[in-house]
């Protein structure tokens, strides 16, 4: 009833006929949670020791609605804002925002602001409700060694690097969305369907004018099957920086999950490679495993376990470049719509590395806390979170 009076009062503000006459729907998550984070074992001697925060992770609203236009066709759109209530952000359509067609027997096209296949399959086979909080699957798939952490600008631009804002998000730019993108998501059949979708080079740039020419553009593909007990994905997301470099980027990833009822199993094969790199070949490995098992009806333990391999570059293998994230943790439901959770997640690099939890990172690399990149390599980034997650 709330949701049905909440979408009457928007349609009730709306000037035009056209649009009050849509199904229009509001939802969204609040995610709170008080963290105590700690840094160590970094080779520079700059431990930052423990800090504690309240953190929003991944909170959002957004409003969707649909109006049947007749012939089996559909027009669609959702506006997503992310909400960090924790420190007064503000509102945007920074999470998937679009508009587009859908039709039962033909698929759906959309444009706009959008998640594609990769991290979406990413997101799917991570622990965690909603794949947030420091034990996301984000703190080391898709990063290649923290050289492709961020997205893109909002007019296309991406610079690749690893820094990342203390309690921001530090996922690779395959697990974040993509700005001035079409998809299309075939139907599904027997539980198969394929999405593609497509990045505008709407940074392209005058060679003339511009001293560095800028033509970000890529393309990210996508087959998932979910049939039963069984979740499937292969996924490939090609990007062209665009670059007088000529530097381009890619990722392969394979994974999927079995429901047992009581409990569940995954698994995650990640591949990132960059070419024309510095003027090298660079790639990496990360491959995980994680699982769920419902102790009552109402509360299950979850864990997971990530390895992010060493570093290869022109084929030689880069000592000491990996990281391994491990996440213990326990989720209880005092509703369908209220869940009250812990978790602890402990990210272990390697003497060479220095990534960062994927979601609320602690902002170890850069000037965040006053220490060099080299300074807080070989990192041990830790902490626990216990926290309120109610949807809406």
């Amino acid at each position: 009833m709330q949701k049905k009076l909440i979408a009457l009062a928007v349609a009730g503000l709306a000037s035009t006929g056209a649009f009050a006459q849509a199904n229009v729907t509001v939802y969204g998550i609040a995610d709170g949670s008080f963290d105590v984070v700690r840094v160590s074992n970094t080779n520079g001697n700059t431990d930052l020791g423990n800090t504690n925060r309240v953190s929003s992770n991944s909170s959002y609203i957004g409003f969707k609605g649909a109006e049947a236009l007749g012939n089996g066709l559909t027009a669609v759109f959702q506006y997503e804002s992310g909400v960090s209530f924790d420190n007064n952000g503000g509102l945007s359509t920074s999470r998937d925002s679009f508009v587009g067609l859908s039709s039962a027997n033909l698929g759906t096209v959309v444009l706009g602001n959008l998640t594609g296949p990769t991290r979406a399959l990413g997101v799917s086979l991570d622990v965690n409700a909603g794949a947030t909080g420091i034990g996301a699957n984000s703190a080391l798939l898709g990063k290649l060694g923290n050289n492709l952490v961020g997205t893109t600008s909002s007019t296309g631009d991406y610079a690749a690097g690893g820094n990342c804002a203390r309690s921001a998000g530090c996922s690779s730019i395959f697990d974040t969305r993509w700005k001035n993108a079409i998809a299309y998501v075939s139907p599904t059949y027997y539980g198969l369907n394929a999405t593609a979708a497509y990045v505008a080079n709407e940074n392209k740039a005058f060679h003339n004018v511009v001293s560095t020419g800028v033509n970000t553009t890529g393309y990210d593909l996508g087959l998932k099957y979910a049939n039963g007990p069984i979740l499937a994905g292969l996924t490939y997301n090609a990007v062209s920086i665009g670059n007088d470099a000529g530097t381009n980027i890619s990722d392969l990833r394979l994974g999927g999950m079995y429901d047992f009822g009581i409990a569940t199993v995954r698994a995650v094969f990640d591949h990132a490679r960059a070419d024309h790199f510095g003027g090298n070949g660079v790639s990496q490995n990360v491959w995980g495993l994680g699982g769920t098992f419902n102790v009552t009806p109402a509360g299950k333990i979850l864990a997971q376990a990530y390895f992010a391999r060493d570093l290869k570059v022109n084929g030689s293998s880069q000592n000491s470049t990996g990281a391994k994230l491990f996440e213990v943790g326990y989720e209880y439901s005092l509703s369908k719509r209220t869940m009250l959770k812990a978790v602890y997640a402990h990210l272990n690099n390697d003497n060479n590395a220095s990534y960062d939890f994927g979601v609320n990172a602690v902002g170890l690399n850069g000037s965040a806390n006053g220490a060099t990149a080299a300074q807080v390599a070989g990192a041990t980034v830790q902490g626990i979170q216990l926290g309120l997650r109610h949807s809406f």
